[in-house]
Formats: structure tokens, C-alpha cells, sequence
């Protein structure tokens, strides 16, 4: 029995490689909006008011995570019913479009309202795929995964967008280095995403070889799209913890990558250079603590990480933040940024492969998607907006701590609140 073990694990490695690639695509897209917020706002939207035009970009960021909840519904029905592969295949197609169509859209000074609008539709149509995206990532994972070892599996998802996190940072430092901020501002920041659209063709070739998960053929009985949502509607309970409980990490993780070139710029007035250097260290310490993680919790359960890094944040962030704004340099944003990274890295990983075994199998793919989805577009992707509004607001540039500590608030709540007497009774390999 033990001889087929060689040759599974290059074969399961494989697979991982493929499913998470496409994964990378959606939270690069993302980061990069976040990244040039200040740019795409002088391209797209009237001049003349500098807060108001960077309020519409980070506002238009957001937007496309209010899509997410019914791309959670829509597509993840469809997920569930239709199977894995093909869902995956859909929902990279859609990222596609969406990538394309913002890259080459026109400036407001060329095209008018139209210009702002065009990037929007973009943006709404990037989150109708992101809805169901990191959902069904995460259910093939845990599908495919060999048995003990689901948290490292799946921990993978997340992974997998770190490496995009740290190739945007990356290209971002080669285009600082070597543009002006004039030139940044004026056609700069389109480089990016002209670059995610040349990668597009690989994933659709690396995602087109996959195979339906095992476990999804081996179902005796797919439900209908109307039953899928009939059993969605009689857990709500379970999906409204859910996304008490991703809410820590979804605001959390865009704290410290897709805002801090933004807050780093505009609010401590730091160099966009030291900026990109804080987010591609975030990015890497995020890559190797996350199935670290991941698999730390396939030896002592979800629970007691997911209480113990919550209670940390509850705690820290908003003295960290604090200490940061009253001396801002590059030393004290990569010092906080870094342990917001090691927050995120110990949640998430057993968080994600948690919020797999809560649910139901009948609807995997749609309870997950629509739990992360609403913790993502209530809470997360507007997290960089939130957090710009409240410092106008309040005059303190360290309010976004205060954010995040409410964030870990309704994470540590939704862990106490999952006893096993309240979670799903299809949870195989809990260990929480």
C-alpha cells in the first residue's frame, strides 16, 4: 500500500500548482488597482479635488467586492452542481475580461464619464469571478487533499496569492526605479496590468488540464441548482458566522498589502520605493506562514490558532498603528506591516481550511464563497477606503488599527460561537 506514495505526491503537487495559478491572477489584479489607487484616480476621474477623486478610485476598488456575494450565489451553484474543473475554468475567463478591459480603457480626459464607467463595469465583473474564485480553489484543494494533511492543502489558496502580491511589488520597484512620477501617473501604472493579461493564455493552458476532484465524481446524487439554494437558505446561520469569522482576515490582509502603498504615500509621506520594499517582505512572510500554518493545524486543531491570533490582534493593532504615526519612517512601517503579515499568516491558514469543513458538502463551494464574499465587500476590500475616510474624518492616521482590532473582535466571536454543537455535521477532518 505504501508504494503508490512516490509517485501521488508529484501528481498531487501538480495539481496544487495548477488550481492555485489561476488563484494568483484574481489577487493580482486586485493589488495592483490598490497599489496605483492615486494613479488610476487622475486617470479615470475629474480633477480638481485630490481626496474626492482618490475616494472614487478606492471606492471603485471596493465596488467590485459588492459583486462577490452574488457571484458567491451564481457561480458557486453552479460549482456545486456542474462540478470543480469547470467552474474554475468559468471563473478565470471572467477575471480575464475584467483584466483586459480595465488595462486598455482610456482616460477621463479622452473619453469622459464614459472612461470611469468602463473601469467600473471592469471592476464588477472582476468581482462577480472573485466571488466564487477563492471558494472553489479552496473546496478542490481540500478535495484532492491526502488525509491529515487538508490544512496544509488548502492553505495553498492563499499561498498561491502571496506570490502575486510579491510579483506586483516587484515589477512596482522596477517601474519607481526607472519612471518619473509623471510618467507613473500618465501611463506607468498600465504596465502591470498589461502584464497580467500577456500571463492569461498560461493559466487558461495550466487550469485546462485539470481533473474533476475524486470526491465530487464519487457523489452518488448532484443536487439542482434550486435544492443547492434551498440548503444555502437553511444555513444561513452557519454563513453569517462564516463571515464573522473571514472578516478577520480579509480586513487584516488588504491592511497590509493593497493599502500600504497608498497609506504609506499619502498619509505617512514615505518614499513609493519603501513602500513596495514593506509589501513584497509582507507578501513573502505571508508565502511561508501560511502553510506553515496550514499545517500546524493539522497536528493541534483550527480552534486554538484562530482564538489565539485574533485575541493578539484584538490587542495589538491599533497600539502598533499608533507607534507607527508618531515617528513614520521605513523601519517602523515594515515592523508593524510584518507582524500584521504574521497575524494574517496564523489566522488564515487554519481559517480556510476551518470554513471548508463547517459546511455542508451539498454546498461547499457556495457556503464558503458566500461567507468569505460578504466578510470580503462588507468589510475587507473596502478597507483602504474605510480606512482613508476615517482618517479624514478623525484627523488620526492611526484609526486603521482600530479597524482591524474590530475586525479580529468578530473573528474571535464567530470561533467561540462554532462549538461543534452549532457547526455542520458533514466535517470529516475537523479538528477544531
Amino acid at each position: 500500500m505504501a508504494s503508490p506514495a512516490p509517485t501521488r505526491a508529484p501528481k498531487q503537487f501538480w495539481s496544487v500548482l495548477r488550481v492555485a495559478s489561476g488563484n494568483s491572477l484574481e489577487m493580482y489584479d486586485f493589488q495592483v488597482f490598490g497599489y496605483y489607487a492615486a494613479a488610476i484616480a487622475a486617470t479615470f476621474f475629474p480633477r480638481g479635488n485630490d481626496f474626492l477623486s482618490l475616494m472614487l478610485s478606492l471606492t471603485t476598488f471596493g465596488a467590485g467586492f459588492l459583486m462577490r456575494p452574488l457571484g458567491a450565489i451564481v457561480l458557486g451553484t453552479y460549482v456545486d452542481h456542474h462540478g470543480r474543473r469547470g467552474g474554475l475554468l468559468l471563473t478565470l475567463g471572467l477575471m480575464a475580461v475584467g483584466t483586459v478591459s480595465i488595462a486598455v480603457t482610456p482616460s477621463y480626459a479622452s473619453i469622459g464619464v464614459i472612461a470611469p464607467l468602463l473601469v467600473l463595469a471592469g471592476r464588477l465583473l472582476q468581482g462577480l469571478s472573485a466571488g466564487v474564485e477563492l471558494g472553489g480553489v479552496a473546496v478542490y484543494l481540500s478535495e484532492i487533499a491526502t488525509p491529515g494533511h487538508k490544512g496544509f492543502y488548502v492553505s495553498w489558496q492563499s499561498a498561491s496569492q502571496q506570490i502575486a502580491v510579491m510579483f506586483a511589488a516587484v515589477l512596482g520597484l522596477m517601474l519607481t526605479s526607472r519612471l518619473t512620477s509623471d510618467q507613473m501617473a500618465r501611463w506607468g501604472w498600465r504596465v502591470p496590468l498589461l502584464v497580467g493579461c500577456l500571463i492569461i493564455p498560461l493559466l487558461f493552458l495550466l487550469r485546462g488540464s485539470l481533473r474533476e476532484t475524486p470526491e465530487f465524481l464519487a457523489r452518488k446524487r448532484h443536487p439542482a441548482p434550486r435544492q443547492i439554494l434551498g440548503t444555502l437558505a437553511r444555513n444561513w446561520r452557519l454563513v453569517l458566522l462564516g463571515t464573522m469569522l473571514t472578516t478577520m482576515t480579509t480586513v487584516c490582509f488588504y491592511i497590509s498589502t493593497a493599502y500600504t502603498p497608498t497609506y504609506g504615500i499619502s498619509v505617512l509621506h514615505l518614499a513609493a520605493k519603501d513602500t513596495m520594499i514593506v509589501t513584497l517582505c509582507v507578501g513573502a512572510a505571508n508565502f511561508i506562514l501560511l502553510p506553515a500554518s496550514g499545517a500546524l493545524s493539522d497536528k493541534i486543531g483550527r480552534r486554538p490558532l484562530l482564538v489565539t491570533v485574533a485575541t493578539l490582534a484584538l490587542l495589538t493593532a491599533y497600539p502598533a498603528m499608533v507607534w507607527l504615526v508618531k515617528a513614520p519612517s521605513f523601519e517602523r512601517l515594515i515592523s508593524v506591516e510584518l507582524w500584521f503579515a504574521l497575524l494574517f499568516g496564523m489566522y488564515n491558514g487554519p481559517m480556510v481550511v476551518f470554513l471548508t469543513e463547517i459546511m455542508p458538502l451539498e454546498i461547499r463551494t457556495v457556503g464558503f464563497s458566500l461567507a468569505f464574499s460578504c466578510a470580503t465587500a462588507v468589510f475587507g476590500g473596502f478597507t483602504p477606503a474605510i480606512s482613508t475616510l476615517l482618517i479624514h474624518i478623525t484627523n488620526n492616521r492611526a484609526i486603521p488599527g482600530l479597524w482591524l482590532a474590530f475586525a479580529a473582535a468578530c473573528g474571535l466571536l464567530a470561533t467561540f460561537m462554532l462549538t461543534p454543537s452549532r457547526v455542520s455535521v458533514h466535517q470529516p477532518e475537523s479538528r477544531g
